[in-house]
């Protein structure tokens, strides 16, 4: 359970505030309308993709004896998968790159924004440089200690986010009220 909970928050970061980074830069006249576009990334990858994953491992019986095979992770779920559909391993090595890829640009984003809001525009090339060296240095090491050093930052970084949000709680419940009586008596503005 405790494995899951580490690969689901890492997965989807709920919780951790690093979605609300990307969410802030979007130009909205409507904070609630974004904030529950955001509630759709959890849903799908937790409860959609994780859960489908999880099943076709359960169903296929290729979580029994994967200890022995040494397969876990991607390996397992390629070898699940596969025992279904011969070309899903392919599938599915395309698609951890461009996961891989796309985390790594969405976590230098979040990155950047902090770095800019800690130290101002004058230092950027600093953090570039030190995202880099990072990212060299998380390609040539241990995946294990990648992935423990990765879930000690999301832990860490999770607490100032549930204490900013239980602060926060009230402002959001008045602009969530404030949003769906609006929705409901028809006054939201129609874009064409």
């Amino acid at each position: 359970m405790a494995q899951g909970i580490r690969r689901g928050i890492f997965s989807n970061e709920a919780g951790v505030g690093s979605a609300a980074i990307a969410h802030s830069a979007a130009r909205t006249d409507e904070p609630v309308r974004e904030g529950i576009v955001a509630l759709l990334e959890p849903f799908i990858d937790t409860v959609v993709i994780c859960n489908i994953t999880g099943l076709v491992c359960i169903v296929t019986g290729a979580y029994m004896g994967s200890s022995a095979a040494g397969l876990n992770g991607v390996t397992l779920t390629a070898a699940a998968f596969a025992s279904v559909m011969d070309w899903f391993p392919i599938l599915l090595s395309v698609a951890v790159c461009l996961f891989a890829f796309s985390t790594m640009i969405s976590w230098s984003y979040y990155g950047e924004r902090c770095w800019i809001y800690l130290f101002g525009d004058r230092t950027i090339l600093l953090y570039k440089f030190i995202f880099i060296v990072c990212a060299f240095l998380g390609a040539v090491n241990d995946l294990g200690a990648i992935l423990a050093f990765s879930d000690m930052m999301l832990f860490v970084m999770s607490f100032p986010s549930m204490l900013g949000g239980l602060l926060l709680s009230g402002q959001v419940a008045i602009s969530l009220e404030d949003y769906w009586s609006r929705l409901n008596a028809d006054q939201m503005p129609v874009y064409r």
